[in-house]
């Protein structure tokens, strides 16, 4: 996932998209420590993709209360 298509998103789409990784990210941090992980860089990729989401929701927030003033 890349940030031109996050930016093609709804708010709401970026939210849920957001509570998926979270849960990704949750059932990796689970299998790694049961040691089920077979690829380790998974957690790395959806930690980042979620930081992705939350900057681009964070680039909405802000766009929008800048043309609100």
């Amino acid at each position: 996932m890349n940030a031109k298509e996050l930016r093609d998103k709804t708010p709401d789409q970026l939210r849920e998209e957001l509570t998926n990784l979270k849960k990704q990210q949750f059932n990796l941090r689970f299998r790694a420590a049961t040691g089920q992980l077979e690829n380790p860089a998974q957690m790395r990729t959806a930690r980042r993709d979620a930081a992705r989401v939350l900057t681009i929701l964070n680039e909405k927030a802000a766009g929008a209360a800048s043309g609100a003033e």
